[in-house]
Protein backbone atom coordinates (compact mmCIF):
# COMPACT_ATOMS: atom_id res chain seq x y z
CA UNK A 1 0.00 0.00 0.00
CA UNK A 2 1.52 3.42 -1.44
CA UNK A 3 -0.12 6.45 0.14
CA UNK A 4 -0.96 8.69 -2.91
CA UNK A 5 -2.22 11.95 -1.16
CA UNK A 6 -3.40 13.13 2.53
CA UNK A 7 -6.46 15.65 3.07
CA UNK A 8 -7.77 17.58 6.32
CA UNK A 9 -10.57 19.88 7.34
CA UNK A 10 -11.83 21.48 10.27
CA UNK A 11 -15.15 23.48 10.39
CA UNK A 12 -17.44 25.18 12.47
CA UNK A 13 -20.55 23.43 13.66
CA UNK A 14 -22.44 26.91 13.44
CA UNK A 15 -21.42 27.55 10.02
CA UNK A 16 -22.79 24.41 9.09
CA UNK A 17 -26.20 25.42 11.23
CA UNK A 18 -25.92 28.70 9.71
CA UNK A 19 -26.44 27.44 6.16
CA UNK A 20 -29.03 25.18 7.01
CA UNK A 21 -31.16 27.99 8.76
CA UNK A 22 -30.34 30.20 5.63
CA UNK A 23 -30.99 27.65 2.85
CA UNK A 24 -32.92 24.26 3.96
CA UNK A 25 -33.39 21.79 2.12
CA UNK A 26 -31.47 23.05 -0.69
CA UNK A 27 -28.28 23.82 0.86
CA UNK A 28 -28.85 19.80 2.50
CA UNK A 29 -29.62 18.38 -1.23
CA UNK A 30 -27.01 20.59 -2.65
CA UNK A 31 -23.87 19.24 -0.71
CA UNK A 32 -25.01 15.72 0.97
CA UNK A 33 -26.51 12.56 -0.93
CA UNK A 34 -30.18 11.29 0.21
CA UNK A 35 -28.56 8.33 2.31
CA UNK A 36 -25.99 10.99 3.99
CA UNK A 37 -29.18 13.63 5.08
CA UNK A 38 -30.80 10.67 6.81
CA UNK A 39 -27.93 9.56 8.54
CA UNK A 40 -27.41 13.02 9.79
CA UNK A 41 -31.18 13.93 11.07
CA UNK A 42 -31.65 10.06 12.53
CA UNK A 43 -28.93 11.82 15.39
CA UNK A 44 -29.70 14.18 17.71
CA UNK A 45 -26.73 15.85 17.10
CA UNK A 46 -27.31 16.07 13.23
CA UNK A 47 -25.66 19.76 13.01
CA UNK A 48 -21.95 17.99 14.23
CA UNK A 49 -23.13 15.00 11.83
CA UNK A 50 -23.74 17.48 9.09
CA UNK A 51 -20.52 19.15 9.57
CA UNK A 52 -18.50 15.88 10.37
CA UNK A 53 -19.49 15.04 6.81
CA UNK A 54 -19.10 18.45 4.90
CA UNK A 55 -14.77 18.10 6.76
CA UNK A 56 -14.95 15.09 5.26
CA UNK A 57 -15.66 15.96 2.03
CA UNK A 58 -13.33 18.63 1.91
CA UNK A 59 -11.01 16.44 2.73
CA UNK A 60 -11.14 13.90 0.37
CA UNK A 61 -11.16 16.61 -2.31
CA UNK A 62 -7.75 17.97 -0.92
CA UNK A 63 -6.86 14.27 -1.82
CA UNK A 64 -7.79 14.54 -5.00
CA UNK A 65 -5.38 17.59 -5.92
CA UNK A 66 -7.94 19.51 -7.87
CA UNK A 67 -10.31 21.54 -6.14
CA UNK A 68 -13.28 22.01 -7.98
CA UNK A 69 -12.27 21.65 -11.68
CA UNK A 70 -12.84 18.53 -13.89
CA UNK A 71 -16.77 18.47 -12.74
CA UNK A 72 -16.22 17.55 -9.50
CA UNK A 73 -19.56 17.57 -7.18
CA UNK A 74 -20.11 17.36 -3.57
CA UNK A 75 -23.16 15.10 -4.50
CA UNK A 76 -20.05 12.51 -6.23
CA UNK A 77 -18.81 11.69 -2.71
CA UNK A 78 -20.67 9.94 -0.39
CA UNK A 79 -19.25 8.87 3.45
CA UNK A 80 -21.21 5.67 4.35
CA UNK A 81 -21.22 3.80 7.51
CA UNK A 82 -19.98 0.41 8.01
CA UNK A 83 -22.06 -1.46 10.56
CA UNK A 84 -19.73 -1.43 13.25
CA UNK A 85 -19.77 2.51 12.89
CA UNK A 86 -16.79 3.22 10.37
CA UNK A 87 -17.01 5.67 8.05
CA UNK A 88 -16.23 4.74 4.31
CA UNK A 89 -15.80 6.43 1.52
CA UNK A 90 -18.05 6.32 -1.98
CA UNK A 91 -16.98 8.10 -5.14
CA UNK A 92 -18.69 8.34 -8.36
CA UNK A 93 -19.15 10.18 -11.49
CA UNK A 94 -15.84 12.82 -12.21
CA UNK A 95 -14.81 12.46 -8.82
CA UNK A 96 -14.69 8.44 -9.32
CA UNK A 97 -12.66 9.60 -12.49
CA UNK A 98 -10.49 11.30 -11.32
CA UNK A 99 -9.65 9.59 -8.76
CA UNK A 100 -8.67 6.84 -11.19
CA UNK A 101 -6.82 9.13 -12.94
CA UNK A 102 -4.12 9.90 -9.75
CA UNK A 103 -4.01 6.82 -9.06
CA UNK A 104 -6.34 5.94 -5.69
CA UNK A 105 -8.07 2.87 -5.37
CA UNK A 106 -9.26 3.75 -1.86
CA UNK A 107 -9.82 6.27 0.74
CA UNK A 108 -9.61 6.15 4.07
CA UNK A 109 -11.50 8.59 6.58
CA UNK A 110 -11.42 9.59 10.25
CA UNK A 111 -14.17 11.96 11.37
CA UNK A 112 -14.05 13.54 14.47
CA UNK A 113 -16.67 16.47 16.66
CA UNK A 114 -17.79 18.10 19.07
CA UNK A 115 -20.86 20.78 20.04
CA UNK A 116 -18.29 23.51 17.89
CA UNK A 117 -16.29 21.69 15.82
CA UNK A 118 -16.09 18.58 12.83
CA UNK A 119 -13.02 17.78 11.35
CA UNK A 120 -11.93 14.95 9.59
CA UNK A 121 -8.73 13.19 7.74
CA UNK A 122 -8.45 11.99 4.53
CA UNK A 123 -5.53 9.34 3.87
CA UNK A 124 -6.01 8.38 -0.28
CA UNK A 125 -3.84 5.32 -0.83
CA UNK A 126 -3.28 3.00 -4.17
CA UNK A 127 -3.77 -0.56 -3.07
CA UNK A 128 -4.57 -2.96 -0.11
CA UNK A 129 -7.15 -1.30 1.64
CA UNK A 130 -10.42 -2.05 3.36
CA UNK A 131 -12.36 0.64 2.06
CA UNK A 132 -11.80 0.57 -1.90
CA UNK A 133 -13.50 2.72 -4.17
CA UNK A 134 -15.14 -0.24 -5.47
CA UNK A 135 -17.36 -0.26 -2.21
CA UNK A 136 -20.76 0.80 -3.44
CA UNK A 137 -19.83 3.25 -5.88
CA UNK A 138 -22.44 6.29 -6.55
CA UNK A 139 -24.42 5.84 -9.65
Amino acid sequence: MNIINIGTDIIECGRIARMIERHGEQFLQRVFTASEIAYCQSHRSSIERFAGRFAAKEAILKTLGTGWRHGISWLDMEVQNQKTGRPIVGLGGPTREQAERVGIQGIQISISHCRTHATAFALAVDVGTIAELSVEPLE
